[in-house]
């Protein structure tokens, strides 16, 4: 296991979602993807991860994932048009690297959308991190249009805010250092308040970049991903993520499902579930 400054970083692919088309990829035809394809869509799969890191001192969780029911739940409301496939509950997936979701201390939230929290109480000794500006606006006059506040669950940001209140949230106002070789650092744009996580490793710097790019091909074509809450903010994200990064190659987008194609699955029960972020791509 990794030792000091440096650290083993995993993405946990929980659930995937094939009913989408590449239409809903881009909030504007600003690649030529459309143009290779003849202008018509395609259909284009969405995963969808939480991730781990850990050395020989230390285990961060990075988000906790939403179940089945809040699946079923948003099926219903969206008119049957959203059926993503779960391969393992998000929480017992960390068995599959040997981690007890009790016994971890820190969870990082990289903004409070529902496909990212929907396990907080699954971790009953974590304090919570996140910036100040992701729950300003979630409990503020934002969350009277609709279009902002449909990717967000009120049951969700109900628990936030009792672990708020129990003192276990803990906030952060732009760049910090969470441990040595892990920072974190604003990227807004898809939520004012969205963080991404800097992970040093032992290939370099891996940004785990969340939301501020669902695709490989949002930040590589300055292409924003349609839900959006500031389109300036997301495009000035793109410019900061390959800042934070060593290389593009060392970007982990928040969805794609290239991530399950790029980097080694470590568990032979469940393939393609854990993946092992802090090695070479290939």
């Amino acid at each position: 296991m990794a030792t000091g400054d440096t650290h083993e970083v995993y993405a946990i692919r929980f659930a995937t979602r094939t009913d989408r088309s590449s239409r809903e990829t881009f909030l504007t035809n600003t690649t030529n993807f459309f143009e290779e394809t003849g202008g018509e869509p395609v259909q284009e799969p969405i995963d969808y991860y939480y991730w781990v890191i850990r050395n020989a001192d230390r285990t961060l969780v990075v988000d906790t994932g939403f179940s089945p029911e809040e699946a079923r739940r948003r099926n219903e409301m969206w008119r049957g048009t959203y059926n993503p496939q779960f391969f393992l509950d998000p929480p017992d997936a960390l068995g599959l690297l040997g981690i007890d979701p009790r016994a971890v201390t820190d969870v990082i939230v990289t903004h409070l959308h529902f496909d990212h929290v929907g396990f907080l109480n699954a971790f009953p000794a974590a304090r919570f991190h996140i910036q100040r500006k992701e729950v300003a606006h979630v409990t503020g006059p934002a969350m009277l249009h609709d279009f902002l506040k449909s990717a967000y669950s009120a049951a969700d940001i109900a628990t936030f805010i009792d672990l708020l209140f129990a003192g276990r949230v803990v906030f952060h106002d732009g760049d910090a250092v969470l441990a040595p070789g892990v920072s974190l650092h604003p990227l807004p744009g898809h939520t004012p308040g969205l963080q991404g996580v800097a992970v040093e490793t032992a290939r370099g710097r891996v940004l785990l970049a969340g939301d501020a790019t669902h695709y490989y091909a949002n930040f590589t074509n300055n292409a924003p991903f349609p839900i959006v809450a500031s389109v300036v903010d997301t495009l000035d994200s793109f410019d900061r993520i390959r800042r934070l990064a060593s290389s593009p190659a060392h970007v982990i987008p928040g969805h794609d499902p290239q991530v399950a194609q790029r980097y080694r699955s470590v568990s032979d029960s469940h393939p393609g579930v854990v993946l092992a972020l802090h090695e070479p791509e290939g």
